[in-house]
């Protein structure tokens, strides 16, 4: 490893720029990644803070006062599930109730630093809602631009933390377009475009190493649209490695609807813009037709020895009904990634006495329409 200080890069001209730029994007409109960091060994962990702030050594820069509520540090479950024993990570226990709040915390509180005073996202619930919190938190002006189809419940939490909320005609894509748009005069501070998202999310894969005594699953199961928990577990699993603190990588494992699948097909055709059809899903968290960092996630599970998953919406509903019966309220995005585990299972991909994590990222509660529609015919015995 160099001896330089951390930067962030554009990975295909090789541009770099200072961390402390106020910068979303590359001058060539490509997003930037941050440079390759030494990781940090079981003794560097801050054993005194219990939240995900407790790896902050692992991140590029110091942020003395970091914006946060306690996100990180959530439950691992082990469970025998369809004969077969994995471990269930709830991501949902954290306070705006999705995975999301891991990269928020970080992003936002490096903005903050950098004197940053309002920020703009575009999201269709989840991001929106972390980066609303933790901007209200941190004192920053907020703007989320969503979908117009967004679910009201989703718009609502939004709104409750105080952001200006503008719902956008026309499909998600139109969304992150507008605020391109608009990042001419307020920060765009995206969760698929900002590195320091990236380095927040990381900390699942440190967290997972810290669960397993220091050692690593053989299988991790995602559900997977722009990639970002896939991205920075790699990150995290990577530096780790370079570091010698494990003896290899876990296998990443995406999970995707069949109906929006984009990382899926393009991992099997071994094209990283494949063509995909796309369909209306349940799995709404993952409805995303082209992620911006497409060839990164591609990466990661490739160097990891992992692969996809395309699930249909048959299984989805399956796997929600069965998670729900067994206590975890989860939104149908994550009930993505339990039912790639039984097709994993199955196909041998997964083999017997193997390690398994299935990350669930969002709370049932994210959904509450299609929850209450789904499961109102369920009365009591």
């Amino acid at each position: 490893m160099s001896s330089e200080e951390p930067y962030v890069h554009d990975t295909v001209s090789g541009q770099r720029y200072p961390l402390a730029e106020r910068r979303w994007r590359s001058e060539d409109g490509r997003p930037l990644w941050c440079s390759p960091l030494p990781g940090i060994t079981r003794q560097d962990i801050d054993t005194g803070e219990r939240s995900l702030w407790r790896y902050h050594r692992s991140l590029p820069a110091a942020t003395p006062e970091p914006v946060t509520m306690g996100e990180g540090c959530t439950p691992l479950v082990a469970r025998n599930w369809k004969g077969r024993q994995c471990h269930f990570k709830l991501e949902w226990f954290a306070p705006t109730a999705s995975f999301k709040d891991r990269g928020a915390s970080v992003m936002v509180s490096w903005l903050r630093q950098l004197g940053v005073e309002a920020i703009l996202e575009n999201s269709s619930g989840n991001g929106g809602a972390a980066i609303a919190a933790f901007g209200a938190m941190a004192g920053l002006d907020v703007r989320i631009l969503a979908p117009a189809y967004t679910q009201a419940s989703k718009t609502a939490q939004i709104r409750a933390y105080s952001a200006d909320v503008q719902l956008i005609e026309g499909p998600r894509e139109a969304s992150e377009a507008e605020a391109i748009r608009q990042s001419k005069d307020i920060f765009y501070a995206s969760h698929n475009w900002h590195p320091f998202f990236l380095q927040g999310t990381k900390t699942l894969g440190y967290e997972l190493w810290e669960d397993f005594d220091f050692d690593v699953p053989h299988n991790i199961i995602i559900p997977t649209g722009a990639g970002s928990n896939v991205m920075g577990c790699d990150l995290a699993f990577t530096e780790l490695l370079r570091r010698g603190e494990i003896a290899r990588l876990p296998k990443l494992f995406c999970a995707q609807p069949a109906n929006c699948a984009p990382i899926h097909t393009s991992f099997q055709s071994g094209n990283d813009l494949a063509p995909a059809e796309f369909a209306p899903t349940i799995a709404e968290g993952t409805a995303i037709k082209r992620p911006v960092r497409m060839t990164q996630v591609l990466d990661a599970v490739r160097r990891s020895g992992g692969g996809t998953v395309a699930v249909s919406e048959e299984a989805i509903l399956g796997a929600l009904n069965d998670l729900v019966a067994s206590g975890f309220y989860v939104e149908p995005t994550s009930a993505t990634a339990a039912a790639a585990f039984e097709i994993l299972c199955a196909s041998g991909q997964i083999r017997q006495g193997e390690t398994t994590v299935v990350v669930l990222t969002g709370s049932g509660l994210k959904a509450s329409a299609f929850m209450t529609e789904t499961f109102s015919g369920h009365t009591e015995a």
